[in-house]
């Protein structure tokens, strides 16, 4: 009876471990919001880290973080190092590429508790009165994220936070 649990319990692990390989190796996250606001009054929220405190959600979990920027003040080369607690980890962000005010781009290295190095995409698209602003984040997918994939739904926790940082930044913009 022990060796028959044994072995179904160990043909599961063997079929979780071959499911989670044949998972992309590839990820992007993406939420979007229409904001009620021309992209030249939401662009500079996003361009400039300074000013990420007022918005982002991830500034929010640890009072106590620590922020050091670097490079340009805003755009192109201006960079971003934090280090906070066990939900915040540690990690660095430089903007890339800065097309105002339609697109910006992000290279994000995540140094603890994980190690990740992804890119981070903000794109600004008129529509009527409104502008359509969308937030994602994509990258690699190695088979350690993969297998955690499985029980930990990124989507949900990198998204969910997206949506809460989009809507900080409709309630700015909507109120200059």
């Amino acid at each position: 009876m022990v060796k028959a649990i044994l072995g179904g319990l160990a043909l599961v692990i063997v079929l979780a471990l071959i499911y989670a390989a044949t998972k992309p190796d590839t990820f992007r996250v993406e939420r979007s919001i229409s904001i009620k606001a021309p992209a030249e009054k939401i662009f500079p929220l996003i361009n400039d880290f300074h000013r990420w405190e007022q918005w982002s959600p991830w500034e929010k979990v640890d009072p106590a973080l620590k922020r050091t920027y670097s490079g340009a003040d805003s755009g192109v080369g201006a960079a971003y190092a934090w280090f906070g607690n066990k939900e915040i980890g540690q990690g660095r962000m430089e903007i890339i590429e800065s097309t105002p005010p339609a697109r910006l781009l992000i290279k994000i290295d995540f140094l603890a508790p994980f190690e990740a190095h992804n890119t981070v995409e903000f794109t600004l698209t008129r529509q009527g009165d409104s502008t359509v602003l969308s937030h994602a984040m994509f990258g690699p997918s190695p088979y350690l994220a993969k297998l955690m994939g499985l029980v930990f739904s990124m989507d949900k926790m990198v998204g969910d936070k997206f949506e809460e940082g989009l809507g900080s930044l409709k309630a700015i913009a909507e109120a200059q």
